[in-house]
C-alpha cells in the first residue's frame, strides 16, 4: 500500500490523484502517523464502498466490545446478571 504525507497531498495533489486512481488505496500521514485512508470510488460504487467501510467499522467495534468483556472478566455473565446490571444501571440514571 503506497503512503502519502499531508504535505504532498497539499503540493502535489494532481500527482496523488492520479496515483490514487492507479493504487485504488492510500494511507495518508501527518508527521509519519497514519491518520486517514483515501479510497478511489466511482460513480457506480461509492454507496458500496460506504456500507463497506461502514460495516468494517462496525465489526472492528464489536470485536473492541468482545476483547475487553473477556479482560474484563465478564464475558461469562448469564441473563440474570446482564438484566440486573441494566436495571441497576437505568435506576442510577432515572435519579
Amino acid at each position: 500500500m503506497r503512503f502519502v504525507s499531508v504535505r504532498d497531498l497539499r503540493s502535489k495533489s494532481a500527482q496523488v490523484w492520479r496515483q490514487l486512481a492507479t493504487d485504488g488505496d492510500m494511507v495518508v500521514t501527518s508527521r509519519g502517523r497514519p491518520i486517514a485512508i483515501l479510497t478511489a470510488v466511482s460513480d457506480d460504487n461509492v454507496e458500496e464502498s460506504l456500507a463497506a467501510l461502514r460495516s468494517a467499522r462496525a465489526i472492528a467495534a464489536v470485536h473492541a466490545i468482545q476483547m475487553r468483556s473477556v479482560k474484563l472478566g465478564i464475558d461469562r455473565m448469564s441473563l440474570d446478571e446482564i438484566n440486573a446490571e441494566i436495571e441497576a444501571y437505568r435506576r442510577e440514571r432515572a435519579k
